[in-house]
């Protein structure tokens, strides 16, 4: 073989090995790239649900706040309760899409506050038709409930943090 040909499959070959070198590192790139998006994705999701429930929590403080008094503005109340459940129609969007984007674990603890919150919303619920119905029989005691529920909620929504933290701080992210 003379030098020229040997030269010439030289090339070819550092030519190949280049080309498919480029090929891996092309592909890792791109799956990098998607992993990030990925998680970004899921990101803004649970930021997105995490938002919505704490203006909806404000809101639902709001109407816990308008109950406290003796004969409470039931005007005020009822004002106060739909811009809860205005904020409640938010979480619920929110929540299409963390179901969508999250991982079992988040879904789960999401669930988690869905369910804490609607037991906090049925004690809030029935202290307004209480007060419509000028019964303050229940008060102190559904006032005492829906403290101990609200901190329920505290701890869904904390766990729910913590499962999204898990999941989006792990940088062998699944999808």
């Amino acid at each position: 073989m003379d030098a020229g040909l040997a030269a010439l499959l030289g090339a070819a070959v550092g030519s190949l090995a280049t080309l498919g070198s480029a090929m891996v590192t092309g592909r890792a790139a791109a799956r990098s790239q998607f992993v990030e998006w990925r998680r970004q994705h899921r990101r803004d999701a649970y930021a997105n649900y995490l938002g919505a429930v704490y203006d909806r929590d404000v809101a639902l403080d709001a109407v816990r706040d308008a109950l406290r008094e003796d004969r409470p503005d039931l005007r005020d109340v009822d004002q106060k309760m739909e811009r809860f459940v205005t904020r409640a129609r938010d979480v619920h969007r929110a929540a299409e899409l963390v179901i969508l984007e999250g991982l079992p674990s988040v879904v789960e603890a999401l669930y988690a506050v869905v369910r804490a919150a609607a037991a906090l919303a049925e004690v809030v619920q029935r202290m307004v038709r209480d007060a419509h119905a000028e019964d303050t029989s229940r008060k102190a005691d559904d006032t005492a409930l829906a403290a101990e529920r609200e901190h329920l909620l505290y701890q869904a929504v904390k766990g729910l943090r913590a499962a999204a933290a898990d999941i989006l701080g792990d940088s062998g992210i699944r999808l």
